[in-house]
């Protein structure tokens, strides 16, 4: 398998970290399904969102997988009015990942993280590796500190 650079990253930092492989089904890349594929605990599997802030620009949201982002309160949380996602079609240029790959590791230029304060509830957590049909699981305290990331509650639970 070919190392992304979130690996590289990782790698060179001397952090441990097991990959998680999975089947991708491109008719469904949501991370229920990954963590379903994977039998895996959703609350401990964590997607990486890309959005921009009216005031600060872009930032950068892990949430787990069974829950959505708040827009109102991910606002409030940064300073910002109005937040809203980035197109999907941006993300590649803007991150160096495609969707369903994005990695809060190693993206193109660092914006600022936040990570759902439950990451803490749990010694590892799963974050994209970069690609599609892997996952990365490493310890929750140690990808904070790789990321720069602030903990904060800005989530909701999807219904």
């Amino acid at each position: 398998m070919n190392k992304t650079n979130a690996m590289r990253m990782l790698d060179a930092a001397k952090i441990p970290y097991q990959i998680l492989e999975y089947e991708v089904d491109e008719s469904d890349l949501s991370g229920m399904h990954i963590a379903k594929t994977l039998g895996f605990p959703p609350e401990q599997m964590f997607k990486t969102l890309v959005a921009k802030g009216d005031r600060t620009g872009y930032l950068v949201f892990c949430i787990p997988v069974n829950e959505e982002i708040d827009l109102r309160l991910a606002a409030t949380l940064t300073g910002n009015k109005k937040i809203e996602m980035v197109h999907v079609k941006d993300l590649l240029a803007l991150t160096g990942y495609i969707r369903g790959g994005v990695s809060p590791i190693g993206m193109k230029k660092k914006f600022p993280t936040f990570v759902d304060s439950s990451a803490e509830n749990h010694e590892q957590i799963t974050v994209s590796s970069g690609r599609r049909g892997a996952q990365l699981l490493l310890n929750s305290a140690v990808l904070l500190g790789v990321i720069e990331a602030k903990t904060a509650d800005f989530t909701k639970k999807v219904q």
